[in-house]
């Protein structure tokens, strides 16, 4: 077995067996969906479109993101505190298949998300609309987006030292990120200069790639501005956190 394979299972299988980090990755985001869309879903807003075709979308990308950022700094930070990863590094393993193992099942993760977020959006109760081909051009969006969080989370997980500072930190950086990019509202409602603010989130450009197309009131043209961003974000991120990664607590 190859060190990627062995680290891969390894991840996937301490993810499963965590029921915590289960319920806030998969139930806790679906509730906003539930209570939100239950209370505003079905107004309109300008341009004839339900509240819920937006923010379905924008909660979803949020989840989405949440749980790649979260999943990996908590991650970094135990093996890193538990000296898990001196021992990976006696091996000859390297950052980047280290890394590469651990990415591949937080994208897993975020794919069952946001299928899981469309199913329950969809249902008449909520009536969010979607269209196959909107369902298939927002994979590169989500793709992007989650690498762009995953990369903040390796930044988060290295500086992070215990399991309550991870929590911390995620989420000073998640929630406030949530309400100025417009995950339970339309931008289009917010004042010029939020939006404008908004530009330099990541998860600004997540929302407005996946609500672009998720209904397929737009098309692939639509996906240059937000790919191109969360691409940009992606790299700048993964330099940082290649430049500043650690193998154990004091290196």
């Amino acid at each position: 077995m190859s060190g990627y394979t062995a680290l891969t299972q390894a991840h996937y299988r301490a993810f499963v067996r965590d029921k915590t980090s289960l319920f806030f990755t998969f139930a806790f985001p679906l509730i906003f969906i539930v209570v939100f869309g239950l209370l505003f879903g079905d107004q309109s807003v300008p341009g004839g479109r339900h509240v819920i075709d937006y923010m379905a979308p924008g909660v979803m990308a949020w989840g989405v993101g949440n749980g790649a950022l979260f999943g990996v700094a908590y991650t970094l930070m135990h093996w890193r505190r538990s000296d898990v990863l001196r021992l990976v590094r006696l091996t000859p393993t390297s950052v980047f298949t280290v890394m590469a193992s651990r990415f591949v099942v937080v994208l897993g993760i975020g794919v069952v998300q946001a299928a899981l977020f469309i199913a329950i959006a969809t249902l008449p109760v909520f009536g969010l609309t979607v269209t196959a081909q909107g369902v298939l051009l927002s994979l590169p969006v989500l793709l992007l987006g989650i690498l762009a969080f995953f990369s903040i989370g390796l930044i988060v997980g290295t500086y992070a030292n215990s399991p309550d500072a991870v929590a911390a930190i995620a989420n000073c950086v998640m929630i406030p990120m949530a309400f100025l990019s417009g995950s339970f509202f339309p931008m289009s409602q917010s004042p010029g200069w939020l939006q404008g603010f908004s530009r330099i989130l990541p998860l600004r450009y997540m929302n407005e790639g996946v609500t672009n197309v998720l209904s397929g009131t737009k098309g692939a043209s639509s996906l240059l501005v937000p790919c191109a961003g969360l691409l940009v974000f992606a790299a700048v991120f993964a330099l940082l956190a290649a430049k500043t990664f650690k193998w154990g607590k004091e290196s």
